[in-house]
């Protein structure tokens, strides 16, 4: 499996502070199936002010003390950056990373309020070239009043991220009746781990794929989220060649509209 979100890197952000946390967490991530991990620590602004080169540096440490102790993961660069002024400059100026130097990147918004203008950010980063995965709307404080700006990031183009702790309830009842709808809804393109630590957010997907498989019966889209789609991800794919969810392919257009008219909550209970 590929995860394409952790905080594994020590001592960048509120993630691993010191390399034992981040070996143990590596050693967990290959223990659950995970063949590639990226590094996406938080980018901030005056809270974490990390950059590419900072972020590249600390990675290739990181990878010598893996190869060093036969711990089979490759690691690729990636950041969670927030949504604030100046990303789209970060990024054309290569002071922030993209994940693996494709055009996709995380893009976390605001947790607390919601996003003036956010449908124009997403417009203006997809018009440059770039496309926003946004991470774990399922766990934003104002997803579900919100509901439909992220459907419509998702439809413009964006790409969702949701956290497979989420999905197995780690995150409370908000956040995983959140997720479940998105993923009934058929707009989730990945799923990640988002790990910050070794015990209550470790590198671990296997507990959210399993409760997604349950909650959506398609195992096989379930396993596009932790697999082909971020290997389209590495390889820097067009979007467009991407088998997209089932809610968002425009020839199952049915689908998603019987979706949208069902609630889903009577969908999740049967």
């Amino acid at each position: 499996m590929i995860d394409l979100h952790s905080h594994i890197l020590p001592a960048l952000c509120d993630g691993s502070q010191d390399l034992e946390t981040s070996l143990i967490m590596a050693r967990l991530a290959v223990a659950d199936g995970t063949t590639h991990l990226a590094c996406t620590p938080h980018i901030y602004p005056g809270v974490y002010d990390n950059s590419t080169d900072i972020i590249a540096s600390a990675m290739r440490m990181l990878q010598i003390e893996l190869y060093s102790r036969d711990i089979p993961l490759r690691l690729v660069i990636g950041a969670d950056v927030r949504l604030v002024s100046g990303v789209l400059e970060g990024l054309q100026q290569g002071i922030i990373p993209t994940l693996d130097n494709s055009r996709y990147f995380l893009l976390e918004p605001s947790h607390s309020l919601p996003v003036p203008h956010f449908l124009r950010h997403i417009e203006a980063f997809l018009a440059a070239g770039y496309v926003p995965v946004i991470t774990h709307p399922e766990r934003l404080r104002w997803c579900e009043a919100n509901y439909q700006e992220f459907i419509a990031a998702a439809q413009m183009g964006a790409w969702l991220q949701v956290t497979a702790g989420a999905i197995a309830g780690t995150f409370g009842r908000t956040a995983k009746r959140c997720a479940e709808r998105l993923l009934l809804d058929g707009v989730v393109h990945i799923i990640a781990s988002d790990a910050h630590n070794v015990n209550y957010r470790p590198p671990i997907l296997s507990a959210g794929i399993e409760a997604a498989m349950r909650i959506t019966g398609d195992d096989t889209e379930i396993m596009r989220m932790v697999n082909d789609r971020p290997l389209a991800i590495l390889d820097n794919i067009e979007p467009s060649e991407v088998l997209l969810p089932a809610g968002l392919c425009a020839n199952r257009a049915s689908i998603h509209a019987a979706s949208i008219q069902k609630p889903w909550l009577e969908r999740l209970l049967g």
